[in-house]
């Protein structure tokens, strides 16, 4: 999956994404940084782009 790919995101994601973004947008935050900061938020709350339940732990 090329970096930057939003394809592994739920619709869920990618509206909250949207939404966050514009909020920042309407603060007079640069389209890029919005963007940025929004795709940061979503991240941090579900740990990545993949549906939750997925669990992504390797096992040593």
């Amino acid at each position: 999956m090329p970096q930057g790919s939003k394809e592994a995101y739920t619709d869920k994601q990618k509206r909250q994404a949207q939404h966050i973004e514009e909020g920042y947008e309407k603060k007079g935050v640069p389209d890029k940084e919005a963007e940025a900061r929004a795709w940061a938020t979503v991240n941090k709350q579900d740990g990545g782009g993949k549906k939750s339940g997925s669990g992504r732990k390797t096992h040593h």
